[in-house]
């Protein structure tokens, strides 16, 4: 199957979610200011996604070989065990969002803005979501991502844009010498079917993480050693 992409997502933001993230009190002054921002940034953001229905057509040890792309770690090992098919991804909030964001200067618009970006995307990715489950039945699903966990480093970056293809022309998204991701508020992975609930956070035990999803699981870490 050829890489899909879906440009037409137009997102909307939970303002009140917004409010509650940024600490603002209902009479605030900068109240005002912010929700005129996150207006804005509904009607320029254009998020993206990137995808590919692939065939895991080689396990080894600590390795797959998905669509003749090697990507080598022994916690996605594992978890493919039962898969036959995944999904890989690359979903951003879009380079209109960025070069917009750019253009603020202060401290506290600018952490505003970013956490405006971090809302869009996690409606884009959710987005992502549903459209699997709705057209591929991927209801029961986990995802792992390149750089989240030690034994899948960000270098494995590199295989997921040669799966994918041009991702650049496609949505935007450049992959950069140090294998990090522009625009920053990007993220890239591989989705498949399972039936138990993975975040790679159970095997992170990292403290204070602001994107923690789930609570470190020790025993869980034991199981993939």
């Amino acid at each position: 199957m050829d890489a899909v992409v879906l440009d037409n997502i137009r997102c909307k933001l939970d303002l009140a979610k917004l409010q509650e993230k940024l600490h603002l009190a209902e009479n605030s002054a900068e109240l005002s200011e912010i929700l005129d921002l996150a207006a804005e940034a509904e009607l320029i953001a254009r998020p993206k996604v990137m995808f590919k229905k692939s065939l895991v057509e080689a396990k080894g040890d600590d390795f797959v070989v998905i669509d003749g792309i090697k990507f080598t770690s022994h916690i996605l090992r594992v978890n493919l065990e039962d898969a036959s098919m995944v999904f890989p991804y690359i979903v951003t909030c879009g380079t209109e969002l960025e070069v917009w964001s750019k253009q603020f200067d202060d401290f506290f618009i600018s952490y505003c803005v970013d956490m405006i970006k971090e809302m869009v995307l996690n409606f884009a990715r959710q987005e992502f979501v549903s459209f699997l489950e709705q057209e591929f039945g991927l209801g029961h699903a986990a995802n792992m991502n390149p750089g989240s966990l030690p034994d899948w480093p960000i270098t494995e970056q590199k295989p997921l844009f040669e799966l994918l293809g041009n991702v650049e022309e496609s949505i935007g998204v450049q992959l950069t010498n140090s294998y990090l991701l522009l625009p920053v508020k990007t993220v890239s992975g591989i989705r498949f079917p399972k039936e138990s609930t993975f975040e790679n956070c159970q095997l992170c035990p990292r403290d204070n993480c602001p994107n923690r999803r789930a609570p470190y699981s020790e025993e869980m870490s034991q199981q993939f050693q």
